[in-house]
């Protein structure tokens, strides 16, 4: 381990750990993560989601509460901030798993969230991008590694309980409507007190064909370790599809693990007073958590 780097992604993870460190459930901490993720423009989702082929923000998100395996989901969302919340409500204000697009937009009116003018959530940054992405490949490459994003959370808390939280712009120049993983339960991410839980990224249309999240959790239900659920179902994704990605995964008794076959991926975990984080391969530095 290192001495604790405190350059930005780094700080953002360590103030979302003291914020969410005592939350009183699993399901509120994920929540609450994710939604501080999403209120970063340094991040693909909420503000500083990346941008369709129109120019316009369209978010994805989803939660899942492994006591009950209770959903919410939303699809090709605009012009609010926090598409975890939406899906949080989607989750315990309605009879359904899943909303997108109008049906979505109506259900965050009638809960009184409110609608921001799209521009909001447009930065100069997801301009450059689109402009980049459209000069460079005049068309989506969701493979390409920069234009892999998502945020994600996972929990385990003193009652045993799990629960992940995933949500995402999407991929820049993607066609109006695309959905991703990150709003399916099963490749976005998944949940289940009798296993754990997990949150995945990478190229969204693999990890769906793959059901990345449940593969995890399903090697971890025969007796892997975190570590080799994780290395068995990224690799499969990977051999299989040649796509990359990457999740975080704790199991029930509260091994943790974050892995992944692209470049690199922003992360942090707390365990018995101690932060873990890292960006890169090979890069890992603790601190206490104070």
């Amino acid at each position: 381990m290192q001495d604790w780097a405190p350059d930005p992604q780094h700080r953002q993870c360590h103030q979302l750990l003291l914020t969410t460190w005592h939350s009183v459930h699993a399901v509120d901490a994920v929540e609450a993560a994710v939604a501080a993720l999403e209120d970063d423009p340094e991040f693909n989702a909420g503000r500083g989601s990346v941008l369709t082929e129109d120019g316009e923000v369209e978010m994805d998100a989803s939660i899942m509460d492994g006591r009950d395996l209770a959903t919410g989901a939303v699809s090709a969302v605009r012009c609010i901030s926090n598409p975890i919340k939406l899906a949080r409500l989607v989750m315990d204000k309605t009879p359904h798993c899943f909303l997108t697009d109008r049906g979505a937009a109506k259900f965050a009116a009638d809960m009184g969230i409110p609608e921001i003018p799209g521009e909001q959530l447009v930065t100069e940054r997801s301009r450059k991008h689109l402009e980049k992405e459209r000069q460079e490949k005049g068309a989506p490459n969701a493979a390409c590694p920069q234009n892999l994003g998502t945020v994600g959370a996972v929990a385990l808390d003193c009652r045993g309980d799990v629960a992940y939280a995933t949500s995402t712009g999407g991929t820049v120049n993607k066609m109006c409507g695309r959905v991703g993983d990150s709003p399916c339960v099963g490749s976005g991410g998944y949940a289940d007190n009798s296993i754990g839980a997990v949150s995945t990224t990478g190229h969204g249309e693999s990890i769906l064909k793959v059901n990345l999240a449940r593969l995890a959790l399903f090697h971890l239900e025969q007796g892997k370790t975190a570590e080799e659920a994780a290395e068995l179902a990224l690799g499969y994704m990977k051999s299989k599809l040649k796509a990359l990605g990457g999740l975080i995964l704790v199991s029930r008794t509260g091994h943790w693990v974050a892995k992944w076959t692209s470049t690199s991926m922003p992360w942090a975990a707390v365990k018995g007073g101690k932060v873990h984080a890292g960006i890169d391969l090979g890069d890992s530095t603790v601190m206490d958590l104070s």
